[in-house]
């Protein structure tokens, strides 16, 4: 660390200057994507249509004197937090290009890793919330012809939340914590949970994390497990995740599987399954996927068929949907 005697305001702006230069550096990563895709369904025919994604990745780090790690990162991801304000509706909060997720992380091997997430932060219960399927339900939520299907709901800790990575235990071990402030109308939240890579071809993961919500009828928790196993080029993931709260409606839980197969070092199939029940209702959601992979140098293939039934717990044919995508990333 660099010291300083008392040798003037400008010759010390200076220096300073000087050290914010070569304190560290930061690296940029990118992706974009293409796609073609079109959806189908009995009050629904969108036809098909294009779409491309692109965000940059900004992430730095560097070693303070007291063998401490400090590293950032920030998203730029286009389109995102297109909030308005008022009065004008047309003035976004951030304006075309802004911030996606950001997050300051410290860690060592004595103290394990602290995560403060400005935006972007997740739970001990949402980071590994993914459904062994990869989220099919994302692709179909929302209004989808004369039904809006539903969405998954979470304890996603909001912005300016705190991930803890407990220092190493035991070999194949990881314990995590994560806490959510007290806001407005709401208390503070907390959550626990253990990674276990142990044993050869298994990994499994376990988390519970309390749901804040704005009343106590709407809060609870989140409890979910994720245990996938590989072996030579077979991988079968079954994950379940559980989401109950005071108000019986708003309860959810979502069970899932799937198998991939790989194929070769550059193609691979999977064949996913979701099931979604709610709170009061005797009718389940339910999906399905099969998809294919094909990579070469930083460029992927993609193609997948997905099928949805009762997106709203209802047994109208006007819930049924189904979607089939087209599509290459790039990774650069």
């Amino acid at each position: 660390m660099n010291k300083y005697k008392k040798i003037g305001l400008t010759a010390l702006a200076a220096s300073l200057v000087s050290v914010s230069a070569h304190a560290g550096e930061m690296s940029v990563a990118g992706s974009a994507s293409m796609t073609v895709e079109g959806y189908t369904g009995e009050n629904l025919n969108a036809g098909s249509g294009f779409s491309m994604g692109n965000q940059l990745t900004f992430s730095g780090s560097g070693e303070l004197d007291n063998g401490m790690t400090v590293s950032l990162s920030f998203v730029l991801d286009q389109g995102d937090d297109a909030t308005t304000v008022a009065p004008a509706a047309a003035t976004k909060k951030f304006g075309d290009a802004p911030f996606d997720s950001h997050s300051v992380k410290v860690s060592s091997d004595s103290l394990g890793t602290l995560t403060l997430a400005g935006e972007g932060g997740s739970s001990t219960a949402t980071s590994i919330d993914t459904s062994a399927a990869g989220d099919i339900w994302d692709t179909f939520d929302g209004a989808r012809g004369s039904a809006t299907a539903i969405a998954i709901s979470d304890s996603g800790p909001g912005d300016n939340s705190i991930f803890y990575t407990l220092p190493s235990l035991m070999d194949g071990l990881d314990v995590n914590l994560s806490y959510q402030p007290q806001g407005s109308n709401r208390e503070s939240g907390t959550g626990w949970g253990v990674t276990y890579t142990g044993f050869d071809g298994l990994t499994a993961k376990y988390a519970t994390t309390d749901e804040v919500g704005s009343t106590t009828a709407l809060s609870g928790d989140q409890t979910v497990y994720n245990i996938s196993y590989a072996y030579g080029p077979i991988t079968a993931t079954v994950s379940e995740s559980d989401f109950d709260v005071e108000t019986v409606a708003s309860d959810q839980t979502m069970s899932s599987y799937a198998i991939s197969y790989t194929i070769s070092d550059e193609l691979s199939l999977t064949y996913g399954s979701e099931t979604v029940e709610k709170g009061g209702s005797t009718t389940d959601a339910e999906y399905s996927t099969i998809e294919a992979s094909y990579t070469s140098g930083g460029m992927t293939i993609s193609a997948a068929m997905k099928d949805a039934e009762n997106v709203a717990h209802g047994t109208g044919s006007s819930e049924d949907f189904e979607y089939w995508s087209l599509g290459a990333s790039f990774a650069f």
